[in-house]
């Protein structure tokens, strides 16, 4: 594997994530955005991550010496350098086809194309590229510093030398790759969504309030969070979207999204990001 150098578009949550896993496995990054406003937010992000996990010793390695690793780039072109790109842009398929198309074109034949979705069809996404045998899904967990699973997901065309080299990359950044079949959802989503949505439908039949369903996850099914305190940390647009992509994909009634979780989305309580979710986060 001649993997030195990786691209990785979009510095959100997931992106800077991403990066930040990569440059402390000891590769070059190149982190890109539309903005340098959000790439500055990502590396202050990166920066506090790992001052956090090398105090306690959940890494080793200098902070400044694996910041240094990491380039900031607004031009998406520059990614011509990489040898290997991560999309990692919002998770909507307009937004990702945009996306995807050019890097497809700037991209040297031989580069592994990947993306981050949770949910959208890796072969949708394969047909709107001219590699589909080179391109895949790469499904890292929320947080990527600490969370240890990534999914991989060929498409119809992935090869299975794209698929080794993707294993390989993952086990080099310290993940446990699990490969997942190309169904909406894949295996995380399709699993804990639903849940999500379910708890949902819990608190809008007052069935128990915020706090009574999280309590009951947390000490009755021993989860570290409770289902809606996740789905705030998620983002309720995102969650939202899975179950659209999971109702449309099986046209199953219980996929169905829950009312209330729709009528959240459309007031702007978005969960941590926007401060305000089934929790508020507004002295935060």
């Amino acid at each position: 594997m001649n993997i030195k150098k990786i691209g990785v578009v979009g510095s959100g949550t997931m992106g800077s994530g991403i990066a930040q896993v990569a440059a402390a496995s000891d590769f070059d990054v190149m982190l890109n955005d539309v903005d340098q406003m959000f790439l500055e937010r990502a590396l202050k992000t990166i920066d506090r991550s790992l001052g956090k996990m090398i105090e306690k010793g959940k890494i080793d390695g200098d902070k400044d010496q694996i910041l240094s690793r990491i380039r900031t780039v607004t031009d998406l072109n520059e990614l011509k350098e990489a040898d290997f790109v991560v999309e990692a842009v919002y998770e909507d398929f307009e937004v990702k086809k945009n996306v995807l198309v050019e890097l497809d074109k700037l991209l040297g034949p031989e580069v592994v194309l990947t993306t981050n979705t949770s949910s959208i069809s890796i072969t949708r996404l394969a047909a709107l590229t001219q590699r589909p045998t080179s391109f895949m899904g790469m499904h890292f967990m929320n947080p990527v510093p600490l969370m240890k699973l990534v999914e991989l997901i060929k498409g119809i065309a992935t090869s299975e030398e794209t698929f080794e080299k993707v294993k390989q990359l993952a086990e080099k950044l310290g993940k446990v790759p699990v490969e997942a079949n190309d169904f909406p959802g894949f295996i995380a989503n399709r699993i804990l969504m639903p849940m999500i949505n379910e708890a949902v439908y819990t608190l809008m039949e007052g069935v128990g309030t915020v706090e009574a369903v999280d309590t009951v996850m947390k000490l009755g099914m021993n989860h570290p969070m409770g289902p809606l305190a996740l789905a705030d940390l998620i983002g309720l647009d995102v969650c939202l979207y899975i179950m659209e992509v999971l109702y449309d994909g099986f046209k199953d009634s219980k996929y169905r999204p829950c009312p209330l979780l729709k009528k959240m989305v459309d007031a702007g309580y978005l969960g941590r990001k926007s401060g305000r979710g089934f929790y508020d986060y507004s002295n935060q």
